[in-house]
């Protein structure tokens, strides 16, 4: 018999509440929907730009990397790409890391 706190006196538990599990399968399968949409969506569809530009790939056009270097394309290998980048300045690069392909006479104009 305590003078400050109050006796604490069980209650009787009650059933849970039905349909619970059902709100909980629907709430992750809207959350991963939701997850699709915001999130894996675009981002194939980035990557499938992407590769469809790098495969379309030409001698002569005028490029830009990943890195900020300006390029014109010179000469295509298998995975490779070979960039003018200044008079008698050839670099070369995978493909995958060409980032846009500018419009022609880009490069003069800079």
């Amino acid at each position: 018999m305590s003078f400050f706190v109050a006796n604490a006196h069980a209650q009787a538990a009650g059933q849970p509440a039905a349909g619970g599990e059902m709100f909980q399968i629907v709430f992750l399968i809207g959350l991963f929907v939701l997850f699709y949409f915001i999130a894996i969506r675009p981002q194939r569809k980035r990557q499938k730009e992407h590769a469809d530009m790098v495969a379309a790939l030409e001698k002569g056009n005028e490029v830009i990397t990943t890195s900020g270097i300006l390029g014109k394309i010179t000469r295509l290998e298998d995975n490779f790409v070979v960039l003018q980048v200044a008079d008698n300045v050839e670099l070369k690069f995978q493909r995958s890391y060409i980032n846009a392909v500018l419009p022609k006479g880009t490069l003069k104009s800079i």
